[in-house]
C-alpha cells in the first residue's frame, strides 16, 4: 500500500497521487476518502526514541496510467499486486491492516477501532 507524508503546503489528495506515482510509477485518481486513523506512538518504540503521533489518511484510488516498477530511488523494493486475501500472510506495518479494514469494511465513521500490532512492523 503505497503511502508516506504530505510535504509543506501540499494537499493530501496531491500527495496521494504523488507518493502512488513514487512508489509505483502508476497514476492514480482519488476517487473517495475512506478514512482516518490516528495513533500515538510511544518512545521506546519510536525510531527516534521521540513520542509522536501519526495521523493516516486513507483514500480509494483508481490507476489510470503508468507503468508498474519499484522506487527509483530505492526505498521501495518492488511493487507488486497482492489480492486482499492475503495480504494478512505478510510482513507489513500495521498501517496496511488500517487501509484493508477502511477498504473492505468501509465503517460510515470512516474510523476503525485501534488495530493490534501484535507481532507486525510497526513503523
Amino acid at each position: 500500500m503505497p503511502g508516506g507524508q504530505v510535504e509543506f503546503g501540499e494537499d493530501p489528495v496531491d500527495a496521494v497521487v504523488r507518493e502512488l506515482e513514487e512508489e509505483t510509477g502508476l497514476v492514480g485518481v482519488v476517487e473517495e476518502l475512506l478514512g482516518v486513523d490516528s495513533r500515538v506512538i510511544p518512545a521506546h518504540e519510536a525510531k527516534r526514541g521521540v513520542p509522536h503521533q501519526n495521523v493516516g489518511v486513507f483514500y480509494g484510488v483508481r490507476v489510470v496510467g503508468g507503468v508498474m516498477r519499484p522506487e527509483a530511488n530505492g526505498e521501495t523494493a518492488e511493487a507488486v499486486w497482492t489480492p486482499v486475501q492475503e495480504v494478512s500472510g505478510l510482513d507489513r506495518s500495521a498501517v496496511v491492516d488500517v487501509g484493508v479494514g477502511l477498504a473492505t469494511q468501509r465503517p460510515a465513521s470512516g474510523h476503525l477501532p485501534p488495530v493490534v500490532v501484535g507481532g507486525l512492523v510497526r513503523h
